[in-house]
């Protein structure tokens, strides 16, 4: 998706399509199975499209089950890539792991499809900054977020709908 030597970048309408059927996955990973399955390592490279682009969610290899209705689960060390890994499993004083360590990942999944990265922050005296937080007070205080690759109305409406969703 991403390689722009092998394959034509994907449009915006593609673009969302994956994003909910990923959403869908992760929904059946925490609600649709009989035992929770948290993955706690959604990321780009763990997500995987077949020839008609449908996603699958892929590397279960950090994977943890628990019990439906269970709000915390025990982890003996933090899991997950850093950059999609959720803060609270890095830092118990945060919070416990939970089902919502993969949403974050999924949000930072969903940054990385629009295109926004830390590069859009060097160049200010906000480099230091969380990242997600840089995003939230452009949008909060009306700027734009320069979204790659937006030529129609549409498509950045779509970027930034992603956008605030992964937030």
């Amino acid at each position: 998706m991403f390689n722009q030597e092998k394959a034509s970048p994907l449009d915006w309408d593609m673009k969302f399509k994956i994003v909910v059927e990923v959403a869908q996955g992760i929904m059946y990973l925490h609600h649709g199975c009989d035992i929770q399955i948290l993955h706690f390592d959604i990321k780009p490279h763990n997500i995987l499209l077949d020839d008609k682009f449908v996603p699958k969610i892929s590397d279960f290899g950090l994977a943890k089950l628990s019990t439906a209705n269970k709000e915390a689960v025990t982890l003996a060390a933090a899991r997950g890539t850093i950059g999609y890994v959720a803060l609270e499993l890095i830092n118990r004083s945060i919070g416990v792991g939970s089902y919502k360590a993969d949403v974050y990942s999924f949000g930072m999944l969903l940054m990385e499809m629009v295109s926004l990265n830390k590069d859009f922050t060097r160049n200010n005296d906000e480099s230091s900054k969380y990242f997600p937080n840089w995003i939230y007070d452009h949008l909060n205080q009306g700027r734009d977020i320069d979204i790659r690759n937006v030529d129609k109305n549409d498509d950045k409406n779509i970027g930034r709908m992603m956008t605030i969703v992964a937030l």
